[in-house]
């Protein structure tokens, strides 16, 4: 039998572009020079990752030091990995201005992403990446109407990115207003799977204390991405209302985000991958490193654990 070729595989595997690396005075954010992307590049690729995924304010960077998303894709090329598959859109959820539960901001939002979608309109990407909701304690108490006015919004930023050839998908931290199971149910009921779709971050619905791998099988027709990462403690009391960020902020916890293969994690990937192969999904999948450094974690060897893990635990699985 011949061997499989790599544009044959049913899942590649992303890289989301949280990093840093020990300098001399701290810790150096792969984008500070060339040469901290270059080496950023060459760890990513050596372990063997396909390509990478980025954040939508990187572009300003891109521009700045690169000449544009695609001079900075070609760097990406360059050292040996595919290209950028997804962009997350990390907004500034303001009620004043930005707040899809408020229908009086969403004029704001559209225009926003018609101006955001052409500037990435010179490459190809799979995905952009939000987040659906405000923080919790700016959208609470969470009401039907209110879910119903965020898929409105959502569904009309859909119709913006699918004109661009661009999915718009939707990631659910823990933090934000749209976390709990009712009210994911209830949103993705407004929503038009034509426009928006799922992207499930593995640990952020472990920690709202939801199970991820239930989640996809109910809405696998409609999940266009994964994040995967692991977690070891769910979310209690007050953890998803804490200003300005919970992740950070939290009292309960130090350290939120694990590679997959950590001890005592709570996501069962194994079961995971397994749904994702019985679900027929074919693509990418990306591995994310949130916060990897805190409390003595090194992003390089977290990234490293990581690509052991899914080459001979969760290949093994899909093949």
């Amino acid at each position: 039998m011949s061997a499989v070729t790599e544009d044959e595989r049913a899942i590649k595997w992303s890289y989301m572009d949280h990093w840093r690396s020990n300098g001399p005075t701290g810790p150096v954010d792969q984008w500070h020079s060339h040469k901290t992307m270059s080496a950023f590049l060459k760890q990513i690729k050596a372990t063997g990752f396909d390509a990478i995924d980025t954040f939508d304010f990187r572009i300003w960077q891109m521009y700045g030091d690169y000449g544009g998303p695609a001079k900075y894709q070609e760097m990406v090329r360059d050292h040996g990995l595919e290209r950028i598959v997804n962009t997350f859109h990390a907004a500034d959820y303001d009620v004043r201005n930005y707040a899809p539960h408020l229908p009086e901001t969403h004029a704001n939002i559209l225009e926003d992403f018609r101006v955001t979608m052409g500037r990435w309109s010179e490459i190809e990407l799979d995905n952009i990446i939000v987040m659906p909701a405000t923080l919790f304690y700016d959208m609470e108490p969470i009401t039907e109407d209110k879910l119903k006015y965020s898929a409105e919004c959502w569904n009309k930023v859909g119709e913006i990115t699918a004109g661009f050839g661009v999915k718009l998908t939707c990631h659910h931290e823990f933090f934000c207003g749209i976390q709990s199971e009712p009210d994911i149910e209830t949103f993705y009921s407004y929503t038009d799977p034509r426009y928006v779709s799922l992207f499930v971050d593995t640990a952020q619905h472990c920690i709202a204390g939801l199970d991820p791998v239930a989640l996809y099988d109910r809405h696998a027709h409609r999940v266009s991405g994964f994040h995967f990462k692991d977690t070891r403690n769910v979310a209690t009391g007050d953890d998803h209302r804490h200003r300005p960020d919970s992740e950070i902020m939290a009292p309960t916890t130090g350290k939120w985000f694990y590679e997959m293969g950590t001890p005592h994690g709570l996501v069962d990937f194994e079961a995971m991958m397994t749904a994702v192969r019985d679900n027929g999904y074919r693509g990418w999948i990306s591995v994310e490193h949130d916060k990897a450094n805190k409390e003595g974690g090194d992003y390089s060897e977290s990234t490293a654990i990581s690509r052991w893990y899914a080459k001979n635990v969760l290949e093994e699985i899909y093949r």
